[in-house]
């Protein structure tokens, strides 16, 4: 198994963490307070500086009222078979 980082699969998973705080119209502050961390904790995930793991990637959708599973679905549509 390769590194993820940086690969079409670890885009798809920025891309969507960023694109579904946007749509929910929250701040990078406003997420941050919310999961109760520094801003910089979610600059750093949303520019791949730092990775996540499931239950942080679980708080974060929670944290934005979205579904997770839809976006594991996103992810792994551009993830090769």
């Amino acid at each position: 198994m390769t590194r993820s980082l940086r690969t079409p699969g670890h885009q798809a998973l920025m891309q969507v963490l960023v694109e579904t705080r946007k749509s929910k119209g929250v701040t990078q502050q406003k997420l941050a307070d919310r999961l109760k961390r520094p801003q910089s904790y979610v600059a750093k995930i949303e520019t791949g500086e730092r990775r996540l793991d499931v239950v942080e990637f679980v708080e974060w959708f929670r944290a934005l009222e979205a579904d997770p599973n839809a976006a594991v679905s996103a992810i792994s549509a551009v993830l090769p078979d």
